[in-house]
């Protein structure tokens, strides 16, 4: 669909001359941040020092305080050194973007795939999210979309409330040259099961009722379940070759859980995944690795999007 970046290319050209500025400007703030982290050590041991040898408190409460005084000194020692970082990144993964032909954006509110892909069941419920790296724009003749997620849920109670991981991972969305006639969801097995067992044979989402799909791939059963609302395309759409690409997928992600969703004119692939994309660095000898790093990240995803489209057939 399209070519892979030519690293080289990358690093000879605007972006090697800008990482070369950039090698200054790293370094400005490897200095400012070290300078910070002395002031911070003793405004921080003075304030401690003062702190138990004078406020007449408990204990525990003074250990609290010692310990929000080292954070928070940390934090502003550190900001230095993770601004330079974040711009770094950005100017890294917006170059390898431009020469897709693709824009990228660190911050931005998720979109329409992320939307169907929770309406739809695709993502766990969530107390807190986070979302990084999109990348969007035209992918060959088909409006693309692929973006990072982190979502938490709360759990515990009182002091024992804290917040858990529950999905990190990509979202990819493609458009199709044509809109499906029903909705199709291909997700885990064994998510959506009766009481006593065995497959429901329908689920509602969204307010649609999507029937069970029985499929003839036994290996696939075991690890997939397809529920549509139109039988017929949806057979057409998870047919033995897509099936074959899916399991060969979920080996080569080590069974990172993939589910995809077939709607309106669009796929949308959701696959757990390692926080990807994270180009940047301090260090000014890292960054050919990582620039390669980055682009081998993209093209695995562009690569699994183009495995999951619809072959013409």
């Amino acid at each position: 669909m399209i070519e892979r970046p030519n690293v080289e290319a990358l690093l000879a050209g605007p972006l090697g001359e800008w990482l070369e500025r950039q090698v200054q400007v790293r370094a400005e703030a490897k200095a400012k941040s070290n300078k910070r982290f002395v002031i911070a050590g003793l405004i921080g041991a003075v304030l401690a020092f003062v702190g138990w040898t004078t406020l007449p408190i408990p204990e525990q409460i003074k250990a609290f305080g010692t310990l929000a005084i080292a954070l928070v000194g940390a934090a502003w020692a550190y900001a230095p050194r993770a601004k330079a970082i974040e711009e770094t990144k950005n100017g890294i993964n917006k170059a390898i973007a431009a020469s897709l032909g693709l824009s990228y954006e660190m911050e931005f509110d998720p979109g329409h795939g992320f939307d169907l892909a929770r309406r739809y069941g695709l993502l766990p419920s969530y107390d807190r999210s986070n979302f990084e790296d999109l990348w969007s724009g035209p992918l060959g003749a088909r409006a693309f979309t692929l973006h990072e997620a982190h979502l938490e849920e709360e759990r515990g109670s009182g002091k024992n409330r804290s917040y858990v991981t529950v999905f990190r991972g990509a979202i990819l969305t493609i458009s199709f040259d044509r809109r499906f006639l029903g909705t199709t969801l291909v997700e885990r097995s064994n998510k959506h099961r009766k009481l006593f067992g065995g497959s429901q044979d329908s689920v509602e989402l969204d307010g649609l009722e999507l029937d069970y799909v029985d499929m003839v791939h036994p290996d696939f059963q075991d690890r997939f379940s397809v529920w549509s609302d139109d039988q017929v395309e949806a057979r057409y759409l998870v047919h033995p070759r897509y099936v074959e690409r899916l399991l060969d997928i979920e080996q080569a992600f080590s069974g990172k859980d993939v589910r995809t969703l077939f709607k309106g004119g669009e796929l949308v692939i959701v696959i757990e995944s390692e926080n990807m994309f994270e180009s940047g660095s301090l260090d000014a000898s890292e960054d050919r690795a990582r620039v390669t790093r980055c682009v081998d990240q993209f093209m695995t995803l562009v690569d699994l999007c183009e495995a999951l489209n619809e072959p013409a057939r």
